[in-house]
């Protein structure tokens, strides 16, 4: 009996199982569940990120290896150590030789490699770099990217440091020190006005960062980025608010970042409309509108000094990429572009719905994005003497601020020669360059903020505006010259010499045109 209603039962079971399944009306409301999306699998996982560069899986740092090989001299050459090789210091020999612990080309045999002393200096931050690259390219999902959203009227945010403006912006958990590398390459630029601008800025009278020329001046332009005291900072409550400019001279990275991660600064002023105005030989402009689907934009590093990798700036766009899709794409990587002297033009950026073209306004080539109803973004491909006409009627310090992310004023100019001795220009007094455009900013009155890539760079810039022609004596100290806390913890390394290595804005200083006071002297006179 046991036996007939097992088999009894067992019967029952496969019949229900065939039976098409009933839908009662309630189901017919219900929303269907959609099969959720895999994540990629990673091309590198995160204990395989140290590859020699010949060796990497990487045709872009392969491609980056072979170009230091042809740049770099070898160091012991060129120090003349000692007379056991035939070769002299005029006889440097390139770079052939890959140190085994950091993967970068270095020296011209491995017999100097071991005969350099110097080297273990610089060592540890080259792999860090050759790590940080091959993890940027690995195809996983980028969660320190992901950016919040707006900030909650009651939550104050602090500009301390990274980690305490990441904690009371609510982004996701910095868990190693290579996810804060990257999210503080990505937001350095945005994070840079934000942290001057804000009222919470960590630069103060009482540190001596900000003088009192620069008191009053950020204190004229945070009546248009907030709202009085006691008062909701709202979108709402920006309603009647003029709009801020923020110019953003020389641009080059800066110019190709996706415009969410500049969405981070309108999150900082709620109740402030934002446009960002991109203007330089070097802007990165959309794609045509009819172009064919774009290829990820050229891994190389654009600017040696301060340019934000494009690799990370695509992850940050497309986290949700297939394995098969990011090794097609590997495979259709221009050849890499080393970041020498003068850097190449940023890849062009993708083309949102809303971009027109602006050529008939300014007369070059540019272009308009209205992202969002707080942020509007304008490059202007052409270097800012050309355009400044079309602005100069209208520049008010209330509303406008000049940003100028590692301009390089003290660097020699690759074009102006002086006609009396034959010497390059200084940048800063080049007339090809900023000769013509540090004037015209100063007469304005509006604020100018200058960043450096290091404490030489800061102070190379300094020593050039202090004799440079209509510059030197015509201005006055806004903020005064000195590390900036939201500068890029990621280092950069020249492809000419590895020994050189900086970090995107790492300092920060500013000034304005000098004020004249005028007094008026009556005609008439009672003695």
């Amino acid at each position: 009996m046991l036996c007939q209603g097992m088999v009894h039962l067992t019967r029952q079971r496969s019949l229900c199982a065939n039976r098409p399944k009933a839908r009662s009306i309630f189901n017919f409301f219900r929303r269907s569940t959609k099969p959720t999306q895999e994540e990629p699998v990673p091309l590198l996982t995160e204990d395989n990120l140290f590859h020699p560069f010949s060796k990497s899986p990487i045709p872009a740092i392969r491609a980056r290896g072979e170009a230091i090989q042809s740049l770099a001299k070898c160091p012991m050459c060129a120090s003349g150590h000692c007379g056991t090789h035939a070769h002299t210091k005029s006889q440097s020999l390139a770079v052939k030789f890959e140190c085994p612990d950091c993967g970068f080309p270095t020296h011209c045999s491995q017999e100097h490699w071991m005969a350099d002393q110097e080297h273990k200096k610089y060592c540890s931050r080259l792999r860090e770099v050759n790590e940080d690259d091959h993890d940027l390219r690995s195809g996983r999902k980028f969660r320190e990217l992901e950016m919040p959203g707006p900030q909650a009227y009651e939550e104050a945010i602090s500009f301390a440091n990274w980690d305490v403006f990441w904690y009371t912006r609510g982004f996701p958990s910095m868990d190693t020190e290579r996810s804060r590398r990257h999210a503080s390459k990505i937001l350095t630029y945005p994070l840079t006005i934000g942290s001057i601008l804000h009222q919470n800025s960590g630069l103060t009278l009482s540190n001596q960062r900000v003088t009192p020329e620069g008191s009053r001046s950020l204190a004229a332009l945070r009546t248009t980025l907030h709202v009085p005291p006691g008062a909701p900072d709202t979108e709402e409550a920006g309603a009647a608010k003029p709009q801020m400019r923020i110019f953003i001279l020389g641009a080059r990275a800066e110019s190709s970042l996706p415009p969410h991660a500049w969405e981070q600064l309108c999150m900082l002023f709620p109740s402030c409309h934002f446009h960002l105005f991109f203007i330089g030989p070097q802007v990165s402009l959309p794609r045509p509108a009819n172009s064919p689907s774009p290829k990820p934009p050229n891994e190389s590093a654009t600017k040696e000094d301060t340019i934000t990798d494009q690799s990370a700036v695509e992850n940050v766009s497309t986290m949700h990429t297939s394995t098969d899709t990011a090794k097609q794409r590997e495979e259709d990587k221009p050849v890499y572009v080393p970041n020498v002297y003068e850097p190449p033009t940023p890849a062009p950026i993708a083309r949102l719905k809303r971009t027109r073209s602006s050529v008939e306004l300014y007369g070059i080539p540019s272009y308009t994005v209205p992202y969002t109803p707080q942020l509007t973004i304008t490059g202007l491909q052409a270097n800012y003497a050309e355009v400044h006409a079309q602005f100069q009627d209208t520049f008010d310090p209330y509303t406008d601020a000049f940003f100028l992310f590692s301009p390089g004023f003290g660097f020699p100019s690759p074009n102006s020669v002086s006609e009396l001795d034959g010497k390059p220009y200084l940048q800063v007094a080049s007339p090809t360059e900023w000769g013509p455009v540090v004037p015209a900013l100063l007469a304005t009155r509006c604020a100018i903020y200058i960043t450096g890539f290091s404490p030489a760079d800061v102070e190379r810039d300094i020593r050039s505006i202090e004799t440079a022609p209509d510059v030197a004596g015509e201005f006055e100290w806004v903020i005064t010259p000195g590390e900036n806390a939201f500068g890029s913890e990621k280092w950069e390394v020249a492809d000419f010499d590895p020994r050189v290595m900086v970090k995107t804005n790492w300092g920060v200083w500013g000034i304005r045109g000098k004020g004249r006071e005028v007094r008026e002297r009556s005609s008439f006179s009672l003695f």
